[in-house]
């Protein structure tokens, strides 16, 4: 079994055993980051290319450390530095990072669709990490990974996916990800922020945080992305706080074993409670480490079919 495309564009397009696999493969990328020496010569001698078109801190972090354990050569270009700037078109731009002898090209854009754009036009291994608000692939496979390796399984799991999903590619790639494995979605905000065109997806629709609560065994909160809203979604966070906030009593109204998930970077105060963030029951910090062992295992996979 190996992936079945040269690129990692969304979830949308990904086959369930594909998407174990990728699992299964990190998990054993997960031991290498327990050792003295975390760093195996997978990818030696080939070269990875972070574009990065829009702020990032986790992600771009993540994936250059992802790419400097596998041994890869890594440049980071961010838009303000490269000829984009100047007026060159991306594919332009991608085609002569290409001739610079490029292997992978991890790209973050806030149009969607820009990364399929690339995929058609070089030759390289593109990666989506985060395309406007269409997916966040790797991310949903991180979240998938921590969630199995903390329950043990997805298939038959009560999620609640709660905030901006509107804006959210978060949101899309783990609702594609969690129905392929089974899991029962939930969608949690204000009703400006779920729309009901979403229901299409398989998905159940809450307006208040206690009913959707309700016996679920993940909580995955979002970040509010206020630089994608351009209306008043909401009075004000203390509004928002007040009623989509995830406090010590409303997750009382999740099962007792039940775990706390954010893609970052948080709002305390605004999404979460910092009671909550930092509790027993969060894996946010599991999150960004599970990262790294996931984007290892993707650009793993990809070289296997390049080759």
């Amino acid at each position: 079994m190996k992936l079945s495309s040269k690129d990692l564009l969304g979830i949308k397009e990904l086959e369930k055993d594909e998407i174990t696999l990728i699992l299964d493969t990190a998990s054993g990328f997960k031991d290498v980051l327990k050792r003295d020496i975390k760093k195996v010569p997978a990818l030696r001698g080939k070269t990875a290319v972070n574009l990065f078109f829009e702020p990032s801190t986790r992600t771009r972090t993540s994936f250059e450390l992802a790419e400097k354990r596998l041994s890869l050569d890594v440049l980071n270009l961010a838009a303000t530095t490269s000829s984009v700037a100047k007026g060159e078109s991306l594919i332009d731009t991608s085609l002569n990072v290409q001739a610079l002898g490029a292997d992978f090209m991890v790209v973050r854009h806030s149009s969607s669709g820009a990364p399929h754009l690339l995929s058609r036009n070089v030759t390289a291994s593109i990666i989506n990490a985060g395309d406007g608000i269409n997916e966040h692939p790797t991310q949903a496979l991180l979240d998938a990974f921590t969630i199995q390796e903390r329950m043990g399984t997805i298939e038959g799991l009560k999620i609640a996916i709660v905030g901006d999903i509107v804006h959210s590619r978060v949101a899309k790639s783990n609702i594609y990800l969690l129905k392929k494995f089974g899991a029962e979605v939930r969608l949690i905000g204000p009703p400006t922020l779920v729309p009901e065109e979403i229901l299409s997806l398989g998905v159940k629709r809450y307006h208040d945080m206690e009913l959707g609560l309700d016996t679920v065994d993940v909580v995955m909160m979002l970040r509010i992305q206020k630089e994608r809203q351009t209306g008043g979604y909401f009075p004000s966070t203390l509004e928002y706080f007040r009623f989509w906030g995830l406090t010590s009593e409303r997750f009382a109204s999740a099962k007792k074993n039940a775990i706390v998930m954010h893609p970052g970077p948080m709002n305390r105060g605004i999404e979460i409670a910092s009671e909550i963030a930092d509790g027993s029951q969060s894996v946010i910090l599991d999150q960004v480490t599970n990262g790294i062992a996931v984007r290892m295992a993707v650009m793993f996979l990809l070289a296997g079919i390049r080759e």
